[in-house]
């Protein structure tokens, strides 16, 4: 039987070597508050594409300064975010991988001074700030700022871009009815919850014609919450709007108590791929390439998403292919010691 983990994937014209992911993973490293590109990123990333990770995505890069996670956050809501993001991209694409940027906004989780918005007025927990309930205004500049985002991201050169809707921020909030209290046409019924994410894919798809993923949390963990058969309607109409993959996380729009084990979420993914009939990609606790290739084998889901595993491992690559008796590329430099 191939080994599936290092057969090649093609989506809208893209092919990815193989099918290992590195996971969109916050660096919180742009000391200057002005949301550029700093020398950690280019060695952070590069190392990984030295490493043979067929896809690369950028950590949660935000689209207006008020949409941070925190202040070091990575932005692109401005044209001279362009030029960082261009060399970073050319340099990673130098040795062989793919690249992507995820697209996000905090909403009610950013940790910064001054205002923050989200869908309703509530706050994540007691420590944190009670945001402000957008207005329609608001609403439509930041589907603009999502917009303008992705022309950006498509001048730098990235291959993929991937929208963030999950783990509490803000495309999560209008989703989750426990975050979205809303009595207008964001709120109330799933089509209205679903809203904004449909506009955002809209507006995106105007000035990006390349792969397009968005990440999910598809399980609340809260008996009022969504769970991953709401993430299956979810995905059929993310399916006819043209998104290509789902990328399956789960939990973070409120603080639930969550069973972790490795795989956890891979049965989430597995449903909405064969419920909503979508490519799908894995991720949580996701370590060993054993694992890995079973996830595959048995069509459980297209992608594998890594995460901390690739932190702790640039070249988990050459790893997975040694256990599995696969002979990949070699970097030419490091031959010697690749064997």
């Amino acid at each position: 039987m191939a080994v599936k983990l290092f057969s090649p994937y093609t989506i809208k014209g893209v092919t990815l070597k193989n099918r290992i992911v590195m996971s969109p993973m916050c660096m919180y490293s742009s000391h200057n508050e002005d949301g550029h590109i700093q020398n950690w990123h280019r060695t952070h990333y590069t190392s990984r594409a030295v490493g043979q990770v067929g896809l690369i995505i950028v950590e949660a890069t935000a689209v207006t300064p008020q949409g941070r996670i925190s202040p070091q956050d990575l932005g692109i809501w401005n044209d001279d975010h362009v030029e960082g993001f261009k060399e970073l991209v050319n340099s990673i694409k130098e040795h062989g991988a793919k690249t992507g940027i995820q697209l996000a906004h905090a909403g009610r989780k950013a940790v910064l001074d001054g205002e923050i918005l989200a869908p309703s007025a509530l706050e994540f927990n007691e420590k944190s700030k009670t945001p402000k309930e957008m207005t329609l205004s608001e609403i439509t500049e930041t589907v603009e700022a999502f917009k303008k985002g992705a022309e950006r991201a498509a001048t730098a050169g990235f291959d993929v871009i991937e929208l963030h809707g999950a783990h509490g921020y803000l495309i999560n909030e209008f989703l989750s009815p426990l975050s979205n209290k809303r009595t207008d046409e964001y709120g109330g019924s799933a089509e209205n919850r679903y809203r904004f994410l449909r506009k955002v894919i809209d507006a995106v798809k105007t000035v990006w014609d390349g792969p397009l993923f968005v990440r999910v949390s598809a399980h609340d963990y809260n008996e009022e919450g969504l769970t991953p058969k709401d993430y299956v309607t979810f995905s059929k109409w993310m399916k006819e709007q043209g998104v290509d993959l789902i990328d399956v996380s789960s939990g973070a729009v409120v603080p639930a108590r969550i069973n972790v084990y490795p795989g956890y979420q891979v049965k989430f993914a597995e449903t909405i791929k064969n419920e909503a009939s979508i490519d799908t990609g894995a991720v949580g606790l996701i370590t060993s390439p054993i694992q890995a290739e079973e996830i595959l084998q048995n069509d459980r889901a297209d992608l594998v998403f890594l995460a901390r595993e690739l932190l702790r491992d640039p070249y988990w690559p050459r790893t997975a292919a040694k256990e599995l008796g696969v002979e990949i590329e070699t970097p030419v430099q490091y031959e010697r010691g690749w064997l």
